[in-house]
């Protein structure tokens, strides 16, 4: 480990398991990196992922944002495009960013929002974009004819929830800025999403771990029963 995940690692005590604002406090007085971190929490899940009606998947948008603003492409022609631009988006078109996305190798954005008709031409180009996890998809609100709503809850900060290989879901919920309250509201509205999307196949303990950390600290491990 670096020396400052080292030291980062003497302030968790071992086997702890910590009260949620106490856990967000401590990662805050972890030693600081040159940028604004991210408090990141991941919360393992009593679910068998690799069956259809346990899954768990969704999006919603965090009382303080993220503190990070997306570059939003908009895929979309006439009058949706049109909205697209009044919303907000940095960047619409059709099959020309299709295109340039294709010959150029660009990837100047961080989501892309598209309306249905526009999924076949995106289909020519899902194997770029599927491993870099930017191919639209409807469970995520990206593809939709309300473009105008999906901009502007992508720009107010909306996050996209969903379990990993090891039945675990990553999602940051702020910057070290936002400060202790901010990031304890954020905790909680995400917590309390991700309870009330528990599946009705679920059996047993649903909420496994929960830990938070920022993006240069040490993990720390939030009782999940407080």
């Amino acid at each position: 480990m670096s020396k400052r995940m080292c030291e980062a690692a003497k302030l968790v005590e071992k086997g702890k398991l910590y009260d949620s604002m106490e856990a967000i406090e401590l990662a805050l007085k972890m030693p600081k990196a040159k940028f604004d971190e991210t408090l990141e929490m991941h919360i393992k899940l009593g679910v068998d992922g690799k069956q259809a009606d346990q899954q768990v998947r969704g999006v919603m948008v965090l009382p303080n944002g993220t503190g990070k603003t997306k570059k939003v492409l908009v895929l979309a022609k006439g009058e949706k495009a049109e909205q697209a631009k009044e919303a907000g988006a940095d960047f619409v078109g059709d099959n020309d960013m299709i295109q340039k996305i294709q010959s150029e190798n660009w990837f100047g954005f961080d989501v892309i929002v598209a309306t249905p008709d526009m999924m076949a031409s995106l289909g020519k180009i899902a194997k770029i974009l599927g491993p870099k996890g930017l191919m639209p998809n409807p469970k995520s609100g990206t593809v939709t004819m309300d473009v105008t709503k999906a901009v502007s809850e992508i720009k107010a900060g909306k996050i996209e929830y969903r379990l990993d290989k090891n039945n675990v879901i990553h999602c940051p919920i702020g910057k070290v800025s936002f400060g202790s309250k901010k990031l304890k509201e954020n905790y909680d509205a995400l917590l309390d999403t991700i309870i009330k999307a528990k599946p009705a196949a679920a059996k047993g303990t649903y909420l496994k771990s929960i830990a938070v950390s920022t993006t240069m600290g040490a993990g720390i491990k939030i009782n999940p029963r407080q």
